[in-house]
């Protein structure tokens, strides 16, 4: 028996350190591992970079989400219409947010906590009004 045997495709050693194991042979190093692709930064429309990521932008994506999937509005890449309400979709964003909220608090400066106090009182409202 080897002291290291090759695992193929899996890019690490082996290690054989069972009593009586062969010593004296050399070991056999799997090839390291490919490296991933450098990923690709997507870019706004006529080569504009993409706008630093911020708490209100986190804040307005997850509320926009919520109206998607409430009916509000539609795909604006797509020029799509709004979709059919998804409900268990928009209440989980929802809850999201709220945990936000609440896992937030105290760390928030004034704007911050009144933008995501404002869009949960907004989505709320809209949430009690299409589910009726």
């Amino acid at each position: 028996m080897t002291t290291r045997e090759e695992e193929p495709g899996r890019g690490f050693t082996v290690v054989d350190r069972r009593a009586g194991a062969d010593a004296g042979q050399q070991a056999k190093e799997a090839p390291p591992a490919a490296s991933p692709r450098p990923r690709e930064e997507p870019a706004l429309d006529a080569g504009e970079p993409l706008p630093p990521a911020d708490f209100a932008g986190f804040v307005l994506s997850l509320a926009t989400s919520a109206l998607y999937h409430m009916g509000f509005v539609g795909d604006p890449e797509g020029d799509q219409p709004a979709p059919e309400p998804d409900f268990p979709l928009a209440r989980q964003t929802i809850d999201t947010l709220e945990m936000l909220q609440l896992k937030t608090r105290g760390n928030l400066d004034s704007e911050e906590g009144r933008l995501l106090e404002g869009v949960l009182y907004e989505l709320h409202l809209r949430y009690v009004e299409v589910s009726r």
